[in-house]
């Protein structure tokens, strides 16, 4: 907007004001306000408000539900009372304060107000069973250019969406089954006198966040409002359940057309209507869920799945002098490893070495993830290959999608067409495409992380889903966080799983990727192909002509000779083929060779 449209507005709206103020009492003025004011939640207007927090008409409001109300007009998100009682008690107490402060009430009945306990009415509402969705669609359409000058919620427009309601619903149910079994489980491990230092900064933190106390204009005074909300269990307890509450983000994504078929973007996705986005609005390290970026380096650099590495320590100096040494998640160490096993068993020495030894060099790493779809700022750094870079589940998942999609990246998108009243187009999406990888390495890549699903650590999803699938678990540092990023023929999903607060983490290995996350989207997929209603066909990841599958004998690497003992199958591409195996030539092997082969 111009500064000369800025002022021309400033004018019109003054004019307005005084034409209002002339027009009506100031009575009138503020009923036609609250007829219309938003209060959070889709409730527009006071009489709905009243129906959708407490199932009240307004004349049977009592104070205090009244001095809640008003107190949500600031910030409707924020002093959600669902999820931030504390934030809504303390708002509703400075208006009731405001009110006995200009007379409007007596001592007696500010007190009664203020110790009055609320009662919510159970909350459905009418964003339905995609509430993060919802939002996300009217954030994007209040930012939306095309769109200026009408009202999103008055002028009739019709919003053609991506979601798919069969899908949404599977995954609200495969959300809710997850959260239930792990948050009981944390709940029993997790202790609070352990963890005294968390909660004594969590309940700082929220009691600073309280308007009262950013408006107390003494040290006195807020000395007893800290006081005051430190003594009140009720508050203590909702922080503490805030901490502890495990979150989510879930996203589905079609792997042709990029557009979101199912969004859940927290814990609370049946009553909690616009909090933080766990889909669109995290960024979390995604630890090993990242390594498919490094290894699609190597591999797309002509290296095959069958080549080896030491899986031995390291020691890396870094830029600011310390030296920095890697291990594998369970500490142990052995030989060597194929990119293959590396993968499967998410094995971090070999995700290093490949960074270290220039096979899948930094630069190029971060250079293909963005070619990709990660748009989140990456650390040039040699940790990168166990992913220390924050990234939003959302775009994990679109780069993830790359895979099944042939090596094409599509822009995720969630909002296709925008009608006016009368049919007319405003909007139409045409998400970009764009080919960022081979179809001979997108494959490829496939195949090692069909393997993590079928053998490695993603294995839990075969405990609920038994298709072709692919896909790869996360696991942060001191199990922070949980990610299972993966994919069918028909579809891309990607899940992360862990906490608000980043001082709170799983206790135990239960907080791995492949325990955490994983079997949350097996659940998904399980509901979704079984569901008659989608009726999606058996399909297979479809290899390219050009990628050659061949036997390769377990001891060489190399492909596999008449008299070779073991051998497995592989695939690669023309400048990746191995030679032929020279140690079974003869149904007498020879002795093994110390060699070295270079591919």
């Amino acid at each position: 907007e111009s500064l000369h449209s800025k002022i021309t507005r400033k004018i019109r709206e003054t004019i307005t004001a005084f034409q209002i103020e002339r027009r009506y009492s100031k009575d009138k003025i503020l009923e036609m306000y609250l007829n219309v004011a938003y209060f959070g939640r889709s409730a527009y207007g006071v009489a709905t408000a009243a129906q959708i927090y407490f199932d009240k008409a307004p004349q049977d409001l009592s104070l205090s539900e009244c001095g809640l109300l008003v107190g949500l007009l600031r910030g409707p998100a924020y002093y959600d009372p669902f999820n931030h009682p504390s934030r809504a008690y303390g708002r509703r107490n400075l208006v009731l304060h405001q009110m006995l402060r200009e007379d409007f009430l007596t001592e007696e009945q500010y007190a009664k107000a203020k110790a009055e306990e609320l009662h919510l009415a159970p909350l459905e509402g009418p964003a339905g069973i995609a509430a993060h969705f919802v939002e996300h669609i009217r954030q994007r359409l209040s930012r939306n250019p095309k769109l200026r000058g009408y009202d999103l919620y008055r002028d009739g427009l019709t919003i053609y969406t991506t979601l798919d309601s069969r899908m949404q619903r599977h995954a609200n149910r495969a959300v809710q089954e997850h959260l239930a079994e792990i948050q009981a489980k944390f709940n029993s491990q997790w202790s609070w006198q352990q963890n005294r230092e968390i909660l004594e900064k969590a309940i700082e933190k929220a009691i600073y966040a309280r308007e009262e106390y950013q408006r107390a204009e003494t040290a006195d005074e807020r000395a007893r409002i800290y006081r005051d909300l430190r003594g009140r269990k009720f508050f203590v307890d909702s922080v503490k359940k805030a901490e502890q509450t495990i979150e989510v983000g879930f996203v589905a994504l079609d792997v042709k057309t990029g557009q979101v078929l199912a969004m859940v973007g927290g814990a609370n996705f049946k009553t909690f209507r616009y909090g933080l986005n766990h889909v669109t609005q995290i960024r979390r390290q995604p630890g090993s869920a990242f390594k498919p970026f490094v290894y699609t380096v190597a591999i797309d650099n002509g290296y095959p799945p069958s080549f080896e590495l030491l899986n031995q320590p390291v020691t890396i100096m870094m830029a600011d002098g310390r030296r920095w040494t890697p291990k594998n998640a369970e500490g142990t160490f052995g030989g060597k490893n194929t990119l293959r096993e590396g993968l499967k068993y998410s094995i971090n020495l070999i995700s290093v070495r490949l960074v270290t030894q220039e096979i899948s060099p930094v630069r190029q790493v971060i250079q293909y993830a963005q070619r990709m779809g990660i748009k989140s700022p990456l650390p040039p750094y040699e940790s990168l290959a166990m992913g220390t870079g924050e990234v939003s589940p959302l775009e994990m998942t679109a780069a993830f999608n790359v895979f099944p999609n042939e090596g094409v990246y599509v822009e995720p998108t969630t909002i296709l067409r925008i009608e006016d009243k009368d049919g007319n187009t405003l909007d139409e999406t045409f998400p970009s495409r764009k080919e960022v990888l081979s179809k001979e390495t997108a494959y490829i890549m496939t195949t090692m992380m069909r393997d993590v699903v079928d053998g490695g650590t993603g294995l839990r999803v075969r405990n609920f889903f038994h298709l072709p699938a692919a896909g790869k678990t996360g696991t942060t540092q001191e199990f922070a966080d949980a990610w299972f990023v993966g994919f069918t023929p028909h579809i891309s999903a990607g899940v992360w799983v862990g906490f608000d607060d980043k001082q709170v983490h799983f206790t135990d290995w239960d907080g791995q990727g492949g325990r955490a996350a994983a079997p949350l989207w097996g659940r998904f997929m399980k509901y979704v192909y079984e569901d008659p209603k989608i009726d999606l066909p058996l399909e297979y990841f479809e290899k390219p002509e050009s990628v050659i599958a061949d036997s390769i004998c377990a001891e060489t690497k190399k492909l596999a000779a008449e008299y070779c003992p073991e051998k497995s199958l592989e695939y690669f591409t023309s400048k990746s083929l191995p030679p032929k195996c020279d140690i079974h030539t003869t149904p007498q092997p020879k002795k093994k060779r110390e060699s070295t082969i270079s591919f």
